[in-house]
């Protein structure tokens, strides 16, 4: 695979099937002026220009994207639309109150629902299933943590539940925890199918056109100036690239593994339905889903972080990684032990100092982004939300506690580099230490600050 469709199985899945060929759309050619210039052709980006268009068609509303829309993250995720958010209502309650943790958890569980209702209302067919998530629990110490997430969900209002392990579970799994609250989505037909829903309706999307800078009332691209009375910055992962959000953001690496499709055999032992994604405890993260035409598609963490945050193409395929991910995939279901894999591919993803997304504006300047992982739901409810900020309109979504977040720069390097690195590292640690030991990770508790953990 060359171009574009070799980015990931999702965006090649998209040619093979003669849905999109992924040919860029002109650049800019010149200075032009608009009412809402917004930087990033993914999901952040177009949502929020979805939502805007919704509620003013008359907003003339430019996207300039550097590749394609849904180059970035957008179009190589794992296709988990869920209400997983990145930091735990238990650390926003903390700083915000307890009832702004609960609105946003619910704000979340409700996005998940609303990705699949607008991308019905945009004509976009992206392979929605809400067959929720299946977290196996596959050690004493996996079974306990299990159980207590499931504990404290209730006061949260997520509806959680966990049950013994029966045949056709993970192998070794003792227990299985479940929330409905995910779908299952073809991510780049997600996003190329509301970049196609919108240029209808009459928004310009300028491919091939990356960002130099931006201001109050204009950005600045390679190919001309936009003027505009409201702009906004969606670049998540690839904003460690930029001078004005350099140290905003981290770019860690996510990869995944794609095989071919499998029989109706395999699937009966392997057990997973259509629309189901899936995960286990493990610290060192992995996720995956039953794609709509039979695959396992499975990605993890592993990758390591590159000195000065460096984002380039040959970091998207990693061997070392690719083959971790085959053996952890056979390892959980050793019926595919045999099946082909087809597709590997990978990509940043942007993680914020604190582990805490967040959307900004500050009356004219507009942000999004620190998704952690968390995007595919995520983005959608940051466009909304822009979307009301950009007009001035106070509701509850604006009221959300993650709105106008600021998040710590990163440090500099090389203390960036040997933090996020021993972070990887420690992770990997953590699941070995608790393999042999039966025990909670200590590893885990000492490194959590620059893991995610709270």
């Amino acid at each position: 695979m060359t171009g574009y469709r070799g980015v990931s199985f999702w965006l090649d899945a998209l040619v093979t099937s003669g849905r999109d060929d992924l040919t860029p759309r002109p650049p800019l050619d010149g200075d032009t002026t608009a009412d809402v210039c917004i930087v990033g052709g993914g999901l952040t980006g177009l949502w929020t220009a979805w939502y805007l268009h919704q509620a003013d068609p008359r907003l003339q509303v430019v996207v300039v994207e550097r590749e394609i829309a849904g180059f970035g993250a957008s179009g190589r995720n794992g296709g988990w639309c869920s209400a997983l958010f990145p930091r735990s209502a238990e650390a926003i309650a903390r700083e915000h109150g307890r009832d702004a943790a609960l609105a946003l958890r619910r704000a979340m569980r409700d996005t998940v629902d609303e990705v699949g209702r607008a991308a019905s209302e945009a004509g976009v067919d992206c392979d929605y299933v809400k067959g929720g998530t299946v977290l196996y629990a596959r050690s004493v110490v996996q079974e306990r943590a299990a159980r207590d997430e499931v504990a404290a969900s209730a006061a949260w209002g997520d509806d959680m539940t966990y049950r013994d392990a029966r045949p056709g579970d993970a192998a070794g799994s003792a227990g299985v925890a479940w929330t409905p609250d995910c779908a299952r989505v073809q991510p780049a037909a997600l996003v190329r199918g509301l970049a196609a829903a919108l240029e209808a309706r009459g928004v310009r999307i300028a491919e091939h056109t990356p960002a130099v800078s931006w201001g109050p009332g204009h950005v600045v691209t390679s190919r001309g100036t936009v003027t505009a009375g409201a702009v906004v910055i969606a670049v998540e992962g690839y904003g460690a690239q930029l001078e004005q959000t350099k140290r905003r953001i981290l770019p860690l690496y996510s990869l995944m593994i794609a095989t071919a499709p499998l029989p109706v055999a395999v699937w009966d032992r392997v057990g997973l339905e259509h629309g189901q994604t899936f995960s286990d405890y493990r610290h060192l993260l992995v996720y995956g889903q039953r794609t709509a035409d039979d695959r396992l598609a499975f990605g993890g963490r592993g990758a390591r972080y590159h000195w000065g945050s460096a984002i380039t193409p040959g970091y998207d395929r990693v061997p070392r990684v690719f083959e971790h991910l085959r053996r952890s995939l056979v390892e959980l279901f050793p019926a595919v032990a045999d099946a082909p894999v087809t597709h590997t591919w990978g990509g940043p993803l942007g993680v914020p100092r604190d582990w805490c997304a967040s959307v900004t504006w500050d009356g004219h300047v507009g942000t999004a982004g620190g998704y952690v992982g968390d995007g595919l739901s995520t983005t959608n409810l940051a466009g909304r939300t822009l979307a009301d900020l950009v007009r001035g309109v106070s509701s509850p979504l604006t009221a959300l506690p993650w709105v106008n977040h600021r998040s710590p720069d990163w440090e500099p390097e090389p203390l960036r580099f040997l933090g996020a690195n021993a972070g990887l590292v420690a992770t990997d640690l953590a699941d070995r230490e608790e393999a042999l030991t039966g025990r909670p990770s200590l590893a885990a508790r000492l490194m959590a600050p620059l893991t995610g953990g709270h």
